[in-house]
């Protein structure tokens, strides 16, 4: 009898928040570098969502509880060798994954280089990551993030772009008219998981090369997005995880990429694994596999 009082006196009262932003435009009006063509964009889904011909990049946020936020905030790039987008598998779940440890998750759907939507498909990419930088920044405050606690993470392909920003991040304009572009592109650290690294021949995936690069790239091409041959002692700090068994991208990127960031004087740490092969994403139910991603936000939570 208290209780159906109480409920009559005291109606269930809902509050509806604010969604935080899903599919937000990363530019305003076209895109730079984009040229009209008949791409549209298309998506399928079988064991994972799939993501191709990208006209409009976007960034889906996923904030987590205001008290449970760290103020870091990650950056996301899902893989699919420059030809698609595993964009739930290496995306929003990870986005969730962050979520649940207090780290805000910006999903990038970033474009991909086709020859046909795009005036120099190898710049689209990293333009898109660079503005997806900026704009996390930018909306720190409403996004309650620490805009000096913003990185990069990617998976495959999607670790080639991160590592790309990681070492071809510029300071901003200061004097351009848009503010977005006045701030840093620079990501504070980065998560590599199995990533493409190299443009080498001889340790590149092939697909991911020739799609971001074309079927006969210049050596100077191949050097500019060679990675591990282009980090500096201001390339973030950086957390990579790989398998020896993978045959799709050999684990040969990850150990170049870590041996230049310590020949640079940059902190890295690397977990290998014997077993995992190439794109398990979360590992789940994979054994001590799964474990990367405990080691991930222990190490995240030594960077502050």
């Amino acid at each position: 009898m208290i209780r159906l009082f109480l409920t009559l006196c005291f109606p269930l009262v809902v509050v509806a928040l604010p969604d935080p932003p899903l599919g937000l435009p990363l530019w305003e009006g076209t895109p730079p570098n984009h040229q009209d063509s008949d791409l549209e964009e298309q998506s399928s889904v079988g064991n994972f969502l799939r993501i191709s011909r990208v006209q409009t990049p976007t960034v889906e946020v996923r904030l987590p509880a205001k008290g449970n936020a760290t103020g870091q905030a990650v950056v996301v790039c899902p893989g699919g060798g420059y030809g698609i987008l595993a964009y739930d598998w290496e995306g929003t779940d990870i986005a969730a994954w962050l979520n649940s440890n207090g780290i805000a998750a910006v999903v990038l759907k970033y474009r991909l280089p086709e020859d046909a939507s795009n005036e120099v498909p190898h710049l689209t990419p990293l333009l898109d990551a660079k503005r997806a930088l900026r704009l996390t920044r930018y909306h720190a405050e409403a996004w309650n993030i620490d805009p000096i606690r913003v990185g990069v993470m990617g998976f495959s392909a999607g670790g080639h772009l991160a590592s790309t920003l990681g070492t071809h991040f510029d300071a901003g304009e200061p004097g351009d008219a848009d503010p977005v572009e006045q701030l840093s592109s620079r990501p504070d650290f980065m998560i590599l998981m199995y990533p493409v690294i190299s443009m080498d021949e001889e340790i590149t995936h092939a697909g991911s090369r020739r799609n971001l690069l074309g079927e006969n790239p210049g050596v100077e091409l191949v050097q500019l997005y060679s990675n591990e041959q282009q980090i500096t002692s201001d390339t973030p700090p950086t957390f990579l995880v790989h398998s020896s068994d993978d045959s799709v991208v050999p684990v040969q990127n990850s150990l170049r990429f870590y041996e230049g960031l310590l020949a640079h004087g940059v902190e890295a740490e690397m977990h290998l694994y014997p077993y995992g092969g190439h794109g398990y994403s979360l590992a789940i139910g994979q054994g001590r596999l799964q474990g990367w991603a405990d080691r991930c936000i222990d190490w995240l939570n030594g960077l502050d």
